[in-house]
């Protein structure tokens, strides 16, 4: 069955594409900054271009970042102003005593372009990878229960993307959790694919197999279908720690140990049960017969 499946997650691989995520983050994103007092703009541009980036890395984020008081800016995707002046409709306040509130709301309103303002400005980063992680996590509790629920047409809340025949719970997830890498490492300005993130893609090709076996130890512990919702917030909890390593490789050069592993998968379970059980119920009202 092993080899098996790892055929099938190659097969599933190739409907993969990191050149696709890699395009995504590399889409040039242009920043409008407006204020009367020049030494506010220098704060708004140091906090979007920290000075400790490297000096390459800094240019290329500061060529994407004008002062609308200048002519010849184009177009802009995002203006961001002195909290000091009125308010303006689509334009974002720049909170000098809190900018991460900034940061929040610029990704509330323009989710669309997380990916590639996370490669760019280094503040976005967190945020954009959480929510990478907690999305993808969420898919997977979805997919591990809908997999479970008999005689069902998913079409309310399908996942966004497909492997087509080779959806078996062990591929799918891990193929969702390979494509989470890919994002994260986009989000994190880090090269993006299969030669790349070779040692990343090893470990959740490696693990999933622990996963698929405590998924199924918790479903045959609980009786009348009863574990499904430990089952889907095993995929949950899977994902989650797997994003959050990939996280801390990017940012330290080391994922999780073995200790931190344990105690984030011990929360991220307990709060994959919660996650599963509101996604079942959505999941049972939503259900479409088979004719």
């Amino acid at each position: 069955m092993i080899p098996s499946t790892f055929k099938n997650i190659g097969k599933a691989l190739a409907n993969l594409n990191p050149n696709g995520v890699r395009a995504e983050a590399e889409r040039v994103v242009i920043l409008g900054l407006t204020s009367n007092y020049p030494e506010h703009l220098g704060v708004m541009e140091s906090f979007l271009a920290p000075l400790d980036l490297p000096q390459e890395k800094r240019i290329e984020a500061l060529r994407h970042i004008y002062r609308t008081n200048i002519a010849g800016a184009p177009p802009l995707d995002i203006e961001i102003q002195d909290e000091l002046l009125p308010p303006r409709q689509g334009v974002f306040d720049f909170r000098f005593r809190t900018p991460v509130a900034t940061v929040d709301r610029i990704l509330r309103e323009r989710p669309d372009l997380g990916l590639p303002l996370a490669r760019l400005f280094p503040p976005f980063r967190e945020a954009v990878c959480r929510e990478i992680v907690r999305r993808v996590a969420k898919e997977n509790a979805l997919f591990s229960l809908l997999t479970a629920l008999p005689n069902i047409v998913p079409s309310p809340i399908e996942l966004p993307w497909a492997v087509g025949e080779f959806a078996s719970d062990t591929t799918v997830l891990t193929a969702n959790q390979i494509r989470m890498a890919f994002l994260l490492a986009a989000a994190s300005d880090r090269d993006v694919g299969y030669v790349a993130q070779k040692a990343e893609l090893a470990s959740i090709i490696a693990g999933a197999f622990g996963w698929r076996a405590l998924a199924r130890q918790l479903v045959g512990k609980v009786p009348l279908g009863g574990g499904l919702i430990p089952k889907a917030a095993v995929a949950f909890a899977g994902t989650l720690v797997v994003g959050q390593s990939i996280i801390k490789l990017h940012r330290f050069g080391r994922g999780l140990s073995r200790d931190e592993r344990q105690s984030a998968y011990k929360s991220a379970f307990e709060r994959g049960k919660q996650v599963a059980a509101v996604l079942l119920e959505s999941a049972q009202k939503n259900r479409q017969p088979v004719t």
